[in-house]
């Protein structure tokens, strides 16, 4: 690969690498995997 294709892969990387920690890290998504695991662990009495 050339100079720029590293250049524009590394870009793509970094924009997929941020996409996925705004998203991992809303308030939305980190309320529904604490009842998710809330609701994993949850014992029955």
């Amino acid at each position: 690969m050339s100079t720029a294709e590293y250049a524009v892969g590394t870009l793509a990387a970094c924009a997929l690498g941020t996409l996925l920690y705004k998203l991992v890290t809303s308030d939305v998504i980190q309320g529904a995997l604490q009842e998710l695991l809330t609701q994993a662990l949850h014992v029955p009495a």
